[in-house]
């Protein structure tokens, strides 16, 4: 696991200094955990950090603070990989973070994973590496949103279930685990998705293609 130094922003107190015990207690260096978007910006600015945990909802008016801050942070270094916080499913926020990182480097979890340690760390680690990952109930979210919505409507049951593993940012080796079939027989079903989707079956970033197909690009 790379050691990251990292910026965190959470307004609520107990919240912000929980995530500091489990990131470093994981190995990463926090070199810095704030309460607002302002002192995000500047703090990241100024430490040029490796990656960027933030809340959504901070300060003054505690509606789309951190998401904006995310958003500049990614334009101007958009080396540093960001991970975007919760509380609850918020479709509206998905495409807005998506468009801040095409090239990757971002992720968007429910709080609630934050309580799965081992998962959240993973997902970090993943950000960190320009993978793209995103809540697996904000995916199936919107899969259910689109159910019936042109092309997705032509998929199989079966299909539906690859492409809601595979926007979760799942390898067909670890998809083939949860359905218990075969790897060849995912791979068969990911190309079928690619087709009736029209999604570029060449893409290392699958899973940003897959969502931006889902919020209706």
């Amino acid at each position: 696991m790379r050691r990251l130094r990292i910026v965190l922003a959470e307004d609520a107190a107990l919240l912000r200094e929980g995530l500091v015990g489990i990131l470093e207690r994981a190995g990463h260096e926090v070199v810095a955990a704030v309460g607002d978007a302002d002192a995000l910006l500047a703090f990241t600015a100024r430490e040029r950090p490796d990656a960027v945990v933030t809340d959504i909802r901070m300060p003054p008016t505690h509606t789309d603070e951190g998401l904006r801050a995310a958003a500049r942070i990614r334009a101007e270094q958009p080396e540093v990989a960001v991970m975007v916080l919760s509380a609850y499913v918020a479709e509206a926020y998905v495409p807005e973070l998506l468009d801040s990182a095409p090239g990757g480097g971002v992720g968007y979890l429910l709080k609630d994973r934050v309580g799965h340690v081992r998962e959240f760390l993973d997902s970090l680690d993943r950000v960190a590496a320009g993978e793209t990952v995103v809540d697996p109930q904000v995916v199936r979210q919107l899969l259910g949103r689109r159910r019936d919505d042109g092309p997705l409507a032509t998929l199989t049951e079966r299909e539906r279930e690859v492409l809601g593993l595979m926007a979760e940012g799942r390898t067909n080796g670890s998809i083939a685990g949860v359905l218990v079939v075969s790897e060849a027989a995912v791979r068969k079903h990911v190309g079928s998705i690619f087709a009736k989707l029209r999604l570029d079956p060449a893409s290392d970033r699958r899973v940003s293609a897959v969502l931006a197909y889902l919020r209706g690009s």
